[in-house]
């Protein structure tokens, strides 16, 4: 173990730390899967893999508390895998390289796995603990949580006793969620005619880079750069005065996440050459203006690359190129009785090229159902009209908060006569699993909290190290507290 296991909460961090070595990102879980199937039959607990491979890890109370409501404690097992471009990292082989900086813990280049691994090393290390009071407790590491939240949806009633959940995914210490929004992915496929490349030709890589990127939904009102919609507008501009042609475009990486980096290989012709590469200078000029403030480290180049073997027909790079232009991104609109809080957004999160195909991708979030609905409808017209196939997918539900939960109550409590203030209470513009699990298990009173973790789904990923203290402390008085059943 390196220098975080020597941080408090000891065995939490020991447990994280844990995390870090086992590549685990959504989808590629099987050896996480085992791990923690390992681990509680290690501890001798009643341990079960379901149908999907979600793991529950059953604890029964310690002495004195066996008449107190079941707690189940819930944290997905998957991370985000997303690296700077600078660095070699392959994420279903190679450990996290975690470590301290200040008063933070981040990774070198990479994502940390803060999210979710705070949660479940905190599961862990109460499944471990025989120096804390609590009553029944079941631990629930789902799975896939970041591309579907396939674990969560495949969760089937009566494998769970619990009457309180307390999920461990929120990022803000001193926060507690009752409620979040749902999403749905918005995928956009363009067939296209190989063409010929123009002859006296030259050809490009451009390469627009450097931007922090960022969560989809907990980032999305920080005022950073979409990498997808910086490349478009240039090429939309470069394609009605020089003459380009595109013959790839490879943008972002994850639907859930802000796209850092966005290339594609195009050409112009050689008559144009000078021109195109002052347009990159000025554009690259104009981004660096126009975000100053929220991307410092943005980058917008073009080199000399070989000569592409086709490019795609002009008519589907008109259409591409206006329907990207159009198509809304960021935010939407605002809780208006909540200040501050996002109520519908979106994300352009991919566009990449296949054979010959064009996919594009977009994560719609919305706490209002007619609302999503609505901006579901407004993108499928901005493609439509362009030509393209647009299937929504992936659907999941919000989580209606409940202002009467009695878990909310006893938690606030506890928080204020332990640190002397009463925590905020909110709605979370992310996916929680919390409505999903709510669906299988209607009955149970849910509540999401955590430490502070800043910049999850990109490499600035950093989680709190103080708010990890109170994070643990407050857990563990909170199961001290659970009314009886």
């Amino acid at each position: 173990m390196g220098e975080l296991s020597n941080l408090y909460p000891k065995a939490l961090w020991q447990n994280f730390e844990s995390l870090t070595q086992i590549p685990r990102p959504s989808k590629k879980e099987k050896r996480i899967i085992e791990f923690m199937k390992k681990f509680g039959e290690e501890l001798n607990l009643e341990t079960i893999v379901d149908d999907v491979e979600n793991v529950i890890i059953k604890k029964p109370a310690t002495p004195g508390m066996e008449n107190r409501k079941v707690v189940v404690l819930q944290g997905h097992l998957d991370m985000v895998p997303q690296k700077n471009s600078d660095v070699v990292h392959d994420f279903e082989k190679d450990p996290i390289q975690a470590y301290v900086d200040g008063e933070w813990v981040t990774a070198k280049g990479t994502t940390l796995g803060a999210d979710n691994g705070m949660g479940v090393a905190a599961a862990m290390a109460v499944l471990q603990a025989k120096d804390i009071e609590h009553g029944p407790v079941e631990a629930l590491f789902t799975i896939d949580e970041e591309t579907g939240m396939t674990g969560a949806f495949g969760l089937k009633s009566g494998l769970l006793d619990g009457d309180i959940l307390l999920n461990m995914d929120s990022e803000d210490e001193g926060e507690l969620y009752i409620g979040c929004a749902g999403g749905v992915n918005a995928n956009v496929k363009y067939k296209f005619e190989k063409k010929s490349v123009p002859s006296d030709s030259v050809a490009f890589k451009l390469s627009l880079t450097g931007l922090k990127g960022g969560h989809s939904g907990l980032d999305i009102a920080l005022g950073r750069g979409n990498t997808n919609k910086l490349l478009n507008r240039f090429l939309w501009h470069a394609s009605n005065e020089h003459g380009l042609r595109i013959a790839n475009i490879d943008g972002g990486s994850l639907r859930n996440a802000i796209p850092r980096d966005s290339f594609a290989v195009v050409t112009v012709p050689n008559s144009n050459k000078e021109d195109i590469l002052k347009c990159v200078e000025k554009y690259n000029e104009l981004y660096k203006k126009e975000l100053v403030l929220t991307e410092p480290e943005l980058k917008f180049v073009a080199e000399p690359t070989n000569m592409p073997e086709f490019v795609i027909d002009e008519i589907t790079q008109k259409n591409l190129l206006a329907a990207v232009y159009a198509c809304p991104n960021g935010v939407i609109g605002m809780v208006m009785d909540m200040p501050g809080v996002v109520e519908t957004s979106t994300n352009m999160a991919t566009i990449k090229f296949e054979n010959d195909e064009i996919d594009i991708v977009c994560l719609l979030r919305s706490s209002n159902d007619s609302k999503k609905d609505d901006l579901m409808y407004m993108i499928q017209n901005v493609f439509e009209l362009g030509g393209a196939k647009i299937i929504f997918d992936g659907t999941y539900p919000g989580w209606k908060p409940n202002l009467d939960s009695s878990i909310l109550k006893t938690m606030k409590d506890v928080y204020k006569n332990k640190y002397g203030k009463i925590p905020e209470v909110k709605v979370i513009h992310a996916g929680l699993e919390c409505g999903i699990i709510g669906d299988a298990y209607p009955d149970m009173d849910l509540i999401s909290y955590g430490p502070t973790i800043r910049f999850p789904h990109s490499p600035d990923e950093k989680v709190n190290i103080d708010t990890v203290k109170k994070f643990w402390d407050f857990t563990v008085e909170t199961l001290k507290n659970i009314p009886v059943k």
